[in-house]
């Protein structure tokens, strides 16, 4: 796999993670002791990220950052599905150049 679709492929898994996260959070907002999700995200040396959940440390719930949260790993979802495409017309124009 090259660099460029693995870093893209764990931007794809963190997007994704943080919209499970965020929705679980907006879904059991009204739980009696409910304690949020939260994604916490760390860069890798050789590139892409590694994300993981936690539960944070007091109840309570914070929609808004839920909300917001939901949005921009929806961009991010998008953004990293963009650089694989691109990526991929990239591969298929060079093995064309070379066939």
């Amino acid at each position: 796999m090259s660099p460029l679709a693995s870093i893209a492929l764990s931007g794809l898994g963190a997007a994704s993670l943080q919209l499970q996260s965020s929705a679980h959070n907006i879904a059991n907002a009204q739980t009696p002791g409910f304690r949020r999700q939260q994604v916490i995200q760390e860069a890798r040396t050789d590139g892409g990220v590694d994300a993981a959940p936690t539960r944070a440390t007091v109840a309570g719930e914070a929609l808004a950052e839920d909300i917001v949260n939901q949005m921009q790993a929806s961009v991010l979802y998008r953004a990293n599905l963009a650089v694989l495409r691109t990526g991929d017309r990239m591969l298929g124009s060079l093995l064309d150049t070379q066939a």
